[in-house]
C-alpha cells in the first residue's frame, strides 16, 4: 500500500498554476451551491479529502500517515476535554490537556536539535494545526464553546485551503462563519475579493518571489560566502533580499489560502497588512503574520498578564508588561525551532517591544507637545523596517552558515 502511494503524484498546496486549474474546477460546484444559498457539505468534504490526499502522496507519504495519526490524537483530546468541561473546570486538567495537545509539536521542534534529524511525527502544517487545537481547548476552558462534535472539529482542523500554510483560524469564528451561508450579494462581493487576492497572490508568489528567491538572494549569498567567516557588504544584500523573499512568498501563500476560502464561502482572516509601513515594532506585529501574532497575544501574553496580576507577581505594571513581552516573543522564537538564531530573533523582538513601550512613556512625559509629521513618521518607519530586516537576517540562519558551517 505504501509503495503504491509513493508512486502517485504529489501536489504541494499552491505550488504551481496546474494545481490552481484543478482546484478551481473542483470547487465550481461548491460556488454554484453557495450562490443558490446551499453549502454542499459532503461534496466539499470529498474535494478537500482528494486534494489533501494528493498533498501527502509520493515523497510525502510518511507525512500523510503522521497527519492522520495527529488528527485522531488531537480529536480525542479536544472532544474528551469538551465533555469533561461541561461539568468540571479543574485547572490542572486544563493544563495537562493543553500540554498533551502541544506535545507532538514540541517533539517535532526539539528532535532535530536532540538527535540530528527530523521527527517522524512531523508533517507540513503541524504548527498551524496545533495552534487550532490548543486554541479550541482554551476556548472550551473559557466556556465560550457551547456546541462541538468530532466531525465539525475535524472539518475545522483540516479545512483544505489553510491546512499547510495557515492563516491560523479560531474554532468559534470558523464554525459561525461556516454555518451561515452568505447571501447572494455578499457572496458575489466575496468572489470579487477572492479574484483580487488570487491575482495579487500570483504576482507575489510566482513573479516577485522568483526574482528574490531564484535570482537576487542566491547571488547575494554566494558573494557573501566568498568572505566567510567575515562580514561584508554582501551580507547586507542577503538581509534585504531574504526579507523580500520571505514576505512575498509567505504573503502570496496566505493570499491564495484566503482567496480560495472566500470562494468556498468562508472568510478566513488575512495574515498581512502592509507590515513594512509600520512606524514601530508593536504596529509591525499587528500587521505581520497577524493570525500568529494575535494568537500569541491572546493566549500567551494576555493570559500571563491576567495570571500575574491575579497572583500579584509584580508590583510595577511596566515590569509586568516587559516580562510578558519577553516571554511571548522568546516562546515564539522557540516555536520556530530550537536553534540559537530563532531564539535570538525572538529575544530581540521582545526587547524591541520593551524599548518601544519605554520610549512611548518617555515621550509622553518629556515631549508631550511633540507632534507627528510626515518626516518623523518616515524616520520611524525607516528605523522599524531596518530593525526587522536585521532580525530577519538572524532568523534566516545565514549567519550560522557564514560563521560555523562554511
Amino acid at each position: 500500500m505504501l509503495n503504491w502511494l509513493q508512486t502517485l503524484p504529489n501536489y504541494s498546496a499552491y505550488g504551481s498554476p496546474t494545481y490552481f486549474i484543478y482546484l478551481i474546477i473542483a470547487i465550481i460546484p461548491l460556488m454554484i451551491g453557495i450562490y443558490f444559498g446551499k453549502r454542499l457539505v459532503w461534496y466539499e468534504a470529498f474535494v478537500s479529502f482528494l486534494f489533501i490526499f494528493f498533498m501527502f502522496t509520493g515523497s510525502s507519504v510518511q507525512q500523510g500517515c503522521s497527519l492522520i495519526a495527529y488528527i485522531i490524537y488531537e480529536t480525542i483530546l479536544v472532544m474528551w476535554y469538551f465533555y469533561y468541561r461541561q461539568k468540571h473546570n479543574t485547572s490542572w486538567v486544563f493544563y495537562l490537556l493543553a500540554f498533551l495537545s502541544i506535545l507532538p509539536l514540541v517533539i517535532v521542534k526539539v528532535t532535530p536539535a536532540m538527535v540530528g534529524h527530523n521527527s517522524l511525527l512531523g508533517f507540513m502544517g503541524i504548527s498551524y494545526l496545533t495552534f487550532r487545537a490548543v486554541g479550541t481547548i482554551i476556548e472550551t476552558r473559557d466556556g465560550v464553546l457551547k456546541e462541538l462534535n468530532w466531525w465539525k472539529f475535524i472539518r475545522f482542523m483540516v479545512f483544505m485551503p489553510t491546512i499547510t500554510s495557515g492563516p491560523i483560524d479560531r474554532y468559534r469564528r470558523f464554525a459561525t462563519d461556516y454555518q451561515a451561508v452568505p447571501e447572494r450579494q455578499e457572496y458575489l462581493k466575496m468572489v470579487d475579493k477572492a479574484i483580487y487576492y488570487l491575482f495579487l497572490g500570483f504576482l507575489y508568489k510566482f513573479v516577485i518571489t522568483y526574482f528574490f528567491a531564484m535570482q537576487w538572494q542566491p547571488f547575494m549569498e554566494k558573494m557573501a560566502m566568498l568572505s566567510a567567516p567575515h562580514l561584508s557588504w554582501w551580507v547586507v544584500g542577503v538581509a534585504y533580499t531574504y526579507a523580500g523573499n520571505l514576505f512575498f512568498d509567505f504573503a502570496g501563500y496566505s493570499l491564495f489560502a484566503v482567496g480560495i476560502s472566500y470562494l468556498m464561502g468562508v472568510k478566513t482572516p488575512m495574515n498581512f497588512n502592509k507590515p513594512f509601513s509600520s512606524p514601530n515594532i508593536k504596529e509591525f506585529w499587528n500587521r505581520w503574520h497577524m493570525t500568529l501574532s494575535f494568537w500569541f497575544r491572546d493566549y500567551i501574553f494576555m493570559r500571563f498578564v491576567f495570571l500575574a496580576t491575579k497572583k500579584r507577581w509584580f508590583k510595577s505594571r511596566n515590569a509586568l508588561s516587559s516580562t510578558a513581552y519577553m516571554l511571548n516573543m522568546i516562546i515564539m522564537g522557540f516555536w520556530h525551532g530550537v536553534t540559537w538564531y530563532y531564539i535570538l530573533y525572538g529575544f530581540l523582538h521582545g526587547l524591541a517591544l520593551v524599548v518601544n513601550d519605554a520610549w512611548l512613556r518617555y515621550k509622553q512625559k518629556h515631549f508631550k507637545n511633540l507632534k507627528s509629521t510626515w518626516l518623523t513618521k518616515g524616520i520611524a518607519i525607516l528605523i522599524t523596517f531596518n530593525f526587522v530586516v536585521f532580525t530577519f537576517l538572524i532568523f534566516s540562519g545565514f549567519l550560522n552558515k557564514l560563521w560555523f558551517t562554511h
